[in-house]
Order: structure tokens, then C-alpha cells, then sequence
């Protein structure tokens, strides 16, 4: 029977891990195997977050991975996140999603740019996994275009009150949501040339806080345990204190937790190019046809060696992405070439690997098949692939 890296916890690549990094690969791969799949088609069936899953990941130290100990952390860095992540996606793309955005876009905010009693009131806590947060950016008309926000804060009597709507925000209206960062327009200027800019700026939201209700949650192809939901504000009031950053500062420094996010986003992605790949190497070693194993099918070879060569090429992008960055060297592009080519593969591991299991593969508790409708919104989520390909080309020095 032949054998191949793909099937092994430890990533065939040039980047070698520390011990720590591999001993954490290693944990986060059996919890996955061991905990997460065997429940993943039921969760995935009655479209609700495992609670208790969640709770195991906040004991195993996961969303505090990246995070000082001084703040309920691991005192890890942003790569310990990722390899967490990838590990996960492997066999359920909505628990990595619930960790990836639960940290990238609910923790790290805070941490980033938040005053030393914000970050001692949320980051502990948030940590822990017991609670998550969740970044209110897109709307109907704002996502990459920020100047279409439509979403007002307005001070009055010392207070932030905020109205608008949000959508497509994860982890935004799960039972154990206690924190919403929602940008909102703030104030207008005129440029030179007549037209309007509009300050955005960043402000914390707990939950519940009366006038904010998170609506019923989407009815989506796939991700169906990932806690998805639009946002409505009426009237939301909040302290002047819950001011997260400079003020007019919200967009920008979103950017820059966007840009951190795509590379724990390519490793779910190289994750889930992981997972297909280990499901067909197990079913064309496993499955019969005409007396011989799939698998000895040259075609059948060959397709598997190209979902190889996307998760080794994934891999060694969102690795390289991440090196640069924890290391403090520009990473905004590597970031978005990391993102594309990982959701890319994602996408096409999941449909030959649907195509290898043949009607197996289109039967929902298929693992394969999970991938296949999941898969799609990886092309999709934090920056299209043309959003992507704008973020390259421009660090090309094209400005069309």
C-alpha cells in the first residue's frame, strides 16, 4: 500500500517546527480526530455550535494562544494560532472558522488597540474560550469599500449611540457572544475636490446591551455550525469609553487586522485541502473496482498527486506569510497571495475528492462532502479573490 507525508500530523516542508510547534500540531491533530469528527455531522445536520467543544478548545489554551499570559494567554505568537487552526479545518471547516475569527477578528482587536483596562476586562475572559466576540465591519453596501458604511455612532450625553445594520458576522449571536466591535460612521469631511470622507471609527458593544439584536442566523450552504447572523442597531447605547482606538482610526486599523486574519484564514484553508486529500488517499487505497484498488488507476494517481502538490504549495504560503509577520517584516501581500492559493486549493481539493468517492462523495455525512460546501465560501470570506488579486497588484505597483 503506498504511503505519502499527506497522511502524517507533521507537514512535509521546508519550515521546521520547534518542539513546542510540533507537540501543539500534534494535540490540536488527535483533539480533531478524536473529538471534533466524530461529532461533526451531527452538529453539522442540526446547524447549532457544540458549546462543549468550544469549552474543550478554551481548556486546551487555543483561543489564548497568541496572547501574554499576563492576559489569560499562552504567550504564544500568531503562527501557534494558525497551525492550531489548520489542524482543525482538516475535519470541520466551522469549528476552525468559530477559533480562526473568534481570535483574529474578536481578541485581537482589543488587544491591538485597546486601553489597558479594555484589554483586562475582555482579553481574559475571551481567552478562555467561555465567551466570544465578534468585528461588525460589512454591510448591505460596505465590505471592501468601506466608504459605503452606513452605520452612524453619534455622542450624546457621554454616551455612543449607534444605529445601523451588519451582516454576514460570525460568532455575533451564539449563546456565549459578550462582545460585538462594530465600525460606524462618526463624522464627515470634505476633500479638496468636493467629495465626502467619512471617519469611521471602532467601538466595543457588549452583549446584551439594550436597542442591539443580533437576527435570526442565515441559512447557508455551507458552514452550518460557524454562528453566522445580521445585526441590528436601534438606539445603542454605550459608554464614550467603549471608543476602541483613535477615533476615525476604525477602518484603518481594521485593514491591518484583516491583513493578520488572511493568514490564519489560509491556514484553515490549507486545513481543509489537508483534510480532502487525507479522505482520498483512504478511499483509493481502501476502495475496490474490478479487482484492484482505485488508487492503482493512473488517473486516479494523478489526481491525488495534484492535491498534494495545492496543500504543499498552500502550506509553504501561509508558513512564509506568517514568518514575516511575527517577525515584524511587511507581510500584507504574502498574506493575500497565502489566502488565494489556499482557498483555491481548498475548492479544488474538495471537488476531486468528491469526484474520487464518486456517489459516496454526495452523501452529506461524507466528510468530502462537507468540504465541497464549505469550501466555496473560502474563496469568499475576509477579501474575495479579487480583492485578493487588487491587494497583490498594487504591491506590484499597479494602481488601476
Amino acid at each position: 500500500m503506498p504511503t505519502s507525508h499527506a497522511s502524517q500530523g507533521r507537514p512535509n516542508v521546508n519550515q521546521e517546527l520547534t518542539d513546542y510547534q510540533r507537540h501543539l500540531s500534534d494535540t490540536v491533530r488527535d483533539f480533531a480526530d478524536t473529538v471534533v469528527a466524530p461529532a461533526a455531522y451531527e452538529y453539522d445536520t442540526k446547524r447549532s455550535l457544540p458549546y462543549e467543544i468550544i469549552a474543550q478548545m478554551g481548556e486546551l489554551g487555543l483561543f489564548g494562544l497568541p496572547f501574554p499570559t499576563e492576559y489569560g494567554g499562552q504567550g504564544q505568537d500568531y503562527f501557534a494560532l494558525c497551525l492550531a487552526v489548520e489542524q482543525l479545518a482538516r475535519v470541520d471547516q466551522s469549528i476552525a472558522v468559530t477559533l480562526e475569527a473568534g481570535v483574529g477578528l474578536g481578541i485581537m482587536p482589543v488587544y491591538r488597540r485597546g486601553t489597558e483596562a479594555q484589554k483586562k476586562e475582555w482579553v481574559p475572559l475571551l481567552a478562555s474560550g467561555r465567551a466570544l466576540a465578534a468585528f461588525g465591519l460589512t454591510e448591505a453596501d460596505a465590505g471592501s469599500d468601506a466608504a459605503g458604511t452606513k452605520t452612524t455612532a453619534e455622542l450624546s450625553g457621554g454616551e455612543w449611540v449607534i444605529n445601523g445594520t451588519k451582516q454576514f458576522i460570525t460568532n455575533s449571536g451564539s449563546e456565549i457572544t459578550r462582545l460585538v466591535t462594530v465600525t460606524a460612521v462618526t463624522g464627515e469631511s470634505r476633500r479638496p475636490d468636493g467629495s465626502v470622507k467619512k471617519e469611521l471609527t471602532a467601538i466595543l458593544v457588549p452583549t446584551p446591551t439594550p436597542g442591539f439584536t443580533a437576527l435570526p442566523a442565515y441559512d447557508k450552504v455551507g458552514w452550518h455550525t460557524s454562528d453566522t447572523h445580521p445585526l441590528l442597531f436601534e438606539n445603542v447605547r454605550v459608554p464614550e469609553a467603549n471608543l476602541l482606538g483613535d477615533r476615525g482610526r476604525g477602518f484603518a486599523n481594521f485593514v491591518q487586522t484583516l491583513d493578520e486574519g488572511r493568514i490564519a484564514f489560509a491556514a484553515l484553508c490549507t486545513g481543509a485541502a489537508q483534510g480532502c486529500l487525507e479522505e482520498a488517499i483512504r478511499y483509493a487505497n481502501s476502495r475496490n473496482v474490478f479487482g484492484r484498488s482505485i488508487g492503482s488507476n493512473q488517473h486516479i494517481a494523478f489526481k491525488i498527486a495534484r492535491m498534494q502538490a495545492r496543500v504543499y504549495t498552500a502550506r509553504l504560503a501561509y508558513y512564509d506569510a506568517a514568518q514575516k509577520m511575527v517577525h515584524g517584516h511587511p507581510f500584507k501581500m504574502e498574506a493575500s497571495i497565502a489566502k488565494m492559493v489556499g482557498s483555491e486549493a481548498a475548492m479544488d481539493n474538495a471537488r476531486d475528492a468528491t469526484q474520487i468517492f464518486g456517489g459516496y462523495g454526495f452523501l452529506n455525512e461524507n466528510p468530502v462532502a462537507r468540504h465541497y460546501r464549505d469550501s466555496k465560501v473560502l474563496e469568499l470570506g475576509e477579501g474575495t479573490t479579487e480583492v485578493q488579486l487588487m491587494v497583490i497588484s498594487r504591491a506590484l505597483g499597479f494602481t488601476g
